[in-house]
C-alpha cells in the first residue's frame, strides 16, 4: 500500500507535537521540572531538564517537517522509553496514583511504538528527507 502523503504528515505532526509543546514547557518551568527530575534522584536536575527540553523540541520539530526523521523518531523514542522507566513506574507508586501512571506508562509505551515506525520507515513522501532524496537523484542522473 502506498503511504498517503497527507496522513502521513498528519501523523507525525501529531506524534512530534507532544514533543514540542514538551520541550518548551521545560524552558518556561525550568525550576518546576529540575525540581521534579532532582525529586527521583537523579543528578544535575537542571542540566537534564535543559538537555531534555532542547532534545523534545530540536527532534520535535525535525519530526514534525521530515527532516533527519529516523533520527529524530530514535533519538525520542529512546528518551520517551527512558523517561517512562523512570518517572511513570506505576508498579512503585502509591495505590491511589498507580491508575494514572499505568496509563501514561502505557500511553508513552504506544508513543515509542509510533516512533519506532517513522524510525523503520522512514519520514514518507511529503517531508524534508524526501525531498532532499529526490534532488539527491536528479543531481547524480
Amino acid at each position: 500500500m502506498k503511504p498517503i502523503p497527507p496522513v502521513v504528515v498528519a501523523a507525525r505532526v501529531l506524534l512530534a507535537l507532544m514533543f514540542i509543546l514538551a520541550g518548551i514547557g521545560k524552558f518556561t518551568g525550568l525550576e518546576g521540572m529540575a525540581g521534579y527530575i532532582g525529586s527521583k534522584g537523579l543528578p544535575a536536575p537542571t542540566l537534564l531538564a535543559l538537555g531534555a527540553g532542547a532534545l523534545e523540541l530540536v527532534a520535535g520539530i525535525a519530526l514534525a517537517i521530515g527532516f533527519q526523521a529516523r533520527w529524530a523518531a530514535l533519538s525520542l523514542a529512546l528518551f520517551t522509553l527512558v523517561a517512562t522507566l523512570l518517572f511513570h513506574n506505576f508498579w512503585a507508586m502509591p495505590a491511589e496514583q498507580q491508575m494514572i501512571q499505568q496509563l501514561m506508562f502505557l500511553k508513552n509505551l504506544a508513543v515509542t511504538g509510533g516512533l519506532l515506525l517513522v524510525f523503520s520507515l522512514g519520514a514518507g513522501p511529503a517531508s524534508v528527507d524526501a525531498r532532499r532524496e529526490t534532488q539527491g537523484r536528479l543531481a547524480t542522473a
